[in-house]
């Protein structure tokens, strides 16, 4: 890696709605770090460029292997906020010793880039943080779950605004992986089960009282909480509709309702609920997801930079520093 590289921050995708806030957020908490806006049009990622202020647009090119970068150009950090479909990003990172996050991919779609990771392990971090809005449901939830001390179940439901969706990019992550994938995978019993249809949905009461009724949805919340706990029925449902602000006549939200249930440490059986909504929608939650994952991957914070290998959000993330990032960035969090 070229000197002067090692926190520094390539976002592919940067001149995009939540590639635009990321890096703003990423400005926010660290005044000198540098920052590369990556995209197509050079004029569109000078703008964005200028708003974030020193930092520098980068023209991007995902058929190139080099990306269209100059010999011997390196980063810190590539993160990719368009899906890769030939995965040249991925191999650059490899190449130049990078990190890599990824947050565009379904779980069923991961595939091409463990086996990437497998064939060259020790080049370079790489994160697979695709989880809902980067690790924003699944590390509260295990923050959360150490008030148990046996956990058995976890149920998070996320209210995503019609209104909503995001840029480009991320409408067509949406729309591709709600096609391509009419199941998504749970735990039920202690065995992971392909649902869909009527017996993939599930109804939750919203954060205004209001039920709704959302689909079993391909993220790897799921996977990373079974790792990380004994619970053996574990689910993630989306509701793609209307938010509980937009119901009252304000702007759209988003929201995430996490249940728990198991043995709390006083061995009573209890369950709890929580709730995280930000009033703006899922850009900053999603944008902070990225930031908190950019600043332990760099060793800015949590540790010394991270070693290659593969990991997701809560392998390298403290739960509790992911909700207080996110609260001080917005995220409303009541428990109950």
């Amino acid at each position: 890696m070229t000197k002067g590289t090692m926190h520094s921050v390539l976002i592919v995708g940067g001149s995009g709605v939540v590639g635009s806030l990321t890096a703003k957020t990423l400005r926010a908490l660290y005044p000198d770090l540098p920052i590369a806006i990556g995209g197509r049009d050079l004029a569109k990622a000078a703008a964005v460029a200028e708003q974030v202020g020193r930092a520098r647009p980068v023209r991007v090119d995902l058929e190139r292997p080099d990306l269209g970068q100059p010999a011997g150009e390196a980063y810190g950090a590539v993160v990719m906020f368009v899906k890769d479909e030939r995965l040249n990003a991925l191999r650059f990172a490899q190449e130049t010793g990078a990190a890599y996050v990824d947050i565009s991919t379904a779980a069923f779609e991961i595939a091409p880039e463990v086996a990437l990771h497998a064939r060259r392990p020790r080049s370079a971090p790489v994160l697979l943080a695709c989880h809902w809005l980067v690790g924003s449901a699944t590390l509260p939830a295990l923050h959360f779950a150490k008030a148990y001390a046996r956990l058995e179940s976890v149920a998070i439901g996320a209210v995503l605004d019609e209104q909503d969706v995001g840029g480009p990019a991320a409408y067509a992550d949406f729309e591709r992986q709600t096609r391509a994938g009419l199941k998504a995978q749970v735990l039920r019993d202690g065995r992971w089960i392909w649902v869909g249809g009527e017996e993939g949905s599930r109804s939750f009461v919203t954060v205004d009282g209001a039920e709704v009724k959302g689909q079993a949805y391909a993220v790897l919340d799921p996977m990373s909480i079974a790792a990380a706990t004994d619970a053996h029925s574990i689910r993630f449902d989306l509701v793609l509709g209307e938010t509980a602000t937009r119901r009252r006549g304000e702007p759209f939200s988003t929201e995430i309702v996490i249940e728990l249930e198991g043995v709390r440490k006083d061995g009573a059986r209890g369950r709890s609920r929580h709730e995280l909504v930000h009033p703006e929608g899922q850009a900053p939650m999603t944008a902070v997801g990225v930031a908190v994952a950019v600043e332990r991957l760099l060793g800015l914070t949590g540790g010394e930079r991270v070693a290659p290998g593969l990991y997701h959000p809560d392998t390298l993330i403290d739960p509790e520093h992911m909700l207080d990032r996110l609260a001080a960035f917005g995220t409303q969090i009541r428990s109950a």
